[in-house]
Parts: structure tokens; C-alpha cells; sequence
């Protein structure tokens, strides 16, 4: 996600496989959310250190903002795909260096583009999914062994859960009142354990935006095995 809280706003009866009425979150600017004052830096880092050049998916790119960034580095040959066709029509009309497509990471995206990416990154995005599970299926079957997959998400820990608790910002943060907002909390472990028992290992763990332990999101680097 790098507009907005939402690059794939899915109802409680949806998939990543587009079962289930999807709907489009509505984007109608080209510009990238706050959270890439605290989440590209390391992301672009960390992509580099592990992939400097290649071809990169961009798992629920919304308007194609990250897509940007990564075009501007010159080493990569990007692709972003979503469900938004709002964030699809900006993404092709101000990134022409990437090439855009209305597909899910359901799709046999080997097939539509040829060849497995050297890299797949998703941004914000896995927090609004009924099945996370299903869309880290589809990024191992997207990246080519020993690939390298990058995804971030609000994070979650006791420490960040017992500040919200103090403050009394707890049902404001997990607020239920948010038409195509967040349904799943990870922490580290659990996110960690997720992209473990569906083909990766995991490299690296990154805490981004705010003090240690209390961080806004994290970032979870890993390598495909076999």
C-alpha cells in the first residue's frame, strides 16, 4: 500500500483470489501516503542489498507511488499489479517506466509475464486480507527460488499493546468502524511464522517510524527456498 491505508480493500467474505464482491478503494491522487517517510527507506535498502538489479512485482501497488521510486533507482524492471482500477488508471498515467495490471497475486502472474520475478514487495497490504495465507502462496509462486520477498505491515507487540491500553487509544486503534480497514494484527512472530510455513526464510526484521518496540510498522525480508 502507498497511498493510502487500503491498496486492496477487501469485505470480511473476500479473498486475494477476487471471490467475493471486491471493493475499489477510490484512489484519486497519485501522491504516496505518510507512510513512506518511514517504510521506503529500508525497503529500498534492503531490496537493493538482496536484489540490485532485476525484475520486481509490486504486490497491491495501489497508484503505482512506490512503483515510482523503484523505477527512479534504474536497475529494476518494475510491475505493479492491484485490484483497484482507480490505482491502476494513475499508476499508467504517471509511471511510465512500470507496467501496470488489474490482477491479484492469485493469477498465474509466471505465465502472464513470462518468468518468475527476482523479487515481490507489498506494502501495507497484507493487514486488509480475509487470507493471508492465500496472498503469501501467491507471491512463492510468483518469485523465482532463492527470490527475495519484502512485506510490511502494521506492527503489533506487547509493549505497543500495553502503551495503547494506558493511553486509552486502544479501541480507537483497533476500531471496527472502518469500511475496508484492517482485519489482521500481527507481531513480529506471527508474521514471522506466516511467511515461514509458506516457503520462505526469513532474513531480516525491520521496525519502522516511532522508538523501538512501539514502531508504527515492521518489515519482514525473506528469500524463497526450493
Amino acid at each position: 500500500m502507498e497511498t493510502k491505508e487500503s491498496t486492496q480493500a477487501l469485505n470480511n467474505d473476500q479473498t486475494p483470489g477476487g471471490v467475493g464482491d471486491y471493493t475499489d478503494y477510490g484512489y484519486d491522487s497519485a501522491l504516496p501516503s505518510h507512510t513512506n517517510a518511514y517504510i521506503w527507506e529500508p525497503t529500498l535498502r534492503h531490496l537493493h542489498r538482496y536484489v540490485p538489479k532485476g525484475r520486481v512485482l509490486d504486490a497491491g501497488c495501489g497508484n503505482g507511488s512506490f512503483c515510482k521510486a523503484l523505477v527512479s533507482k534504474g536497475s529494476y524492471d518494475v510491475v505493479g499489479i492491484d485490484l483497484a482500477e482507480s490505482g491502476i488508471d494513475i499508476a499508467k498515467r504517471n509511471v511510465p517506466g512500470a507496467t501496470f495490471h488489474l490482477l491479484s497475486v492469485q493469477e498465474d502472474l509466471v505465465e502472464i509475464f513470462g518468468a518468475p520475478f527476482d523479487a515481490v514487495v507489498s506494502l501495507e497490504v497484507i493487514e486488509h486480507l480475509y487470507s493471508p495465507k492465500q496472498f503469501v502462496e501467491g507471491m512463492y509462486r510468483a518469485v523465482r527460488p532463492g527470490g527475495l520477498l519484502i512485506i510490511s505491515t502494521p506492527y503489533h507487540g506487547y509493549l505497543k499493546n500495553l502503551a495503547l491500553s494506558a493511553t486509552g487509544k486502544m479501541d480507537a486503534h483497533f476500531t471496527a468502524h472502518w469500511e475496508g480497514g484492517h482485519i489482521k494484527f500481527f507481531s513480529r512472530k506471527s508474521l514471522t511464522r506466516l511467511v515461514e510455513e509458506n516457503g520462505f526464510k526469513v532474513r531480516q526484521f525491520v521496525g519502522c517510524g516511532r522508538w523501538p518496540y512501539l514502531w508504527k510498522s515492521m518489515l519482514i525480508v525473506a528469500q524463497r527456498q526450493g
